[in-house]
């Protein structure tokens, strides 16, 4: 089975639903994987928008996912632990989940969610990481990646 990432909530390169954006109750969406490598210890998920003004910024990261989990609910809680998992400070310098929040007349943004299967359990990160630094400790423990692109403009 090939490892795949989908959303209940949106669909691949199609717009991301207002409840899940700065102009709407700004939820994290559903999230359901399957496939992962074999060797999976555990999972990362990140979020960015490469179609930022000053460059990638960073609106998620949500890691040591433990490796039996195939799902999120929508609304993961903001906070630095939920569960085993961990979240990161995101480019807005809150923990958890900002929505999608392009400037106005900007035109389409595209959202990536990434999931990471790592060959590690837990990344030894500090408390209020930033989103860019969880992801460059995962880097070399990498052993499959799954991505969902969702659109948003304002």
């Amino acid at each position: 089975m090939a490892f795949r990432l989908t959303s209940n909530g949106f669909s691949e390169g199609q717009p991301i639903p207002k409840r899940y954006t700065c102009e709407g109750e700004d939820l994290s969406p559903p999230l359901v994987w399957c496939g992962a490598p074999a060797a999976t210890h555990s999972l990362l998920l990140l979020c960015d928008d490469p179609d930022a003004p000053g460059g990638t910024w960073h609106h998620w990261c949500l890691f040591d996912v433990p490796s039996t989990v195939t799902e999120l609910k929508e609304a993961v809680p903001r906070s630095a632990q939920v569960g085993a998992m961990r979240q990161a400070v995101n480019d807005f310098g809150e923990i958890g989940y900002r929505g999608p929040c392009p400037p106005r007349g900007h035109g389409a943004h595209h959202y990536h969610f990434r999931l990471l299967a790592l060959d590690i359990q837990q990344l030894a990160m500090k408390d209020r990481a930033k989103c860019k630094a969880v992801e460059a400790a995962a880097r070399s423990h990498v052993i499959g990646a799954v991505e969902l692109v969702g659109t948003y403009a304002r």
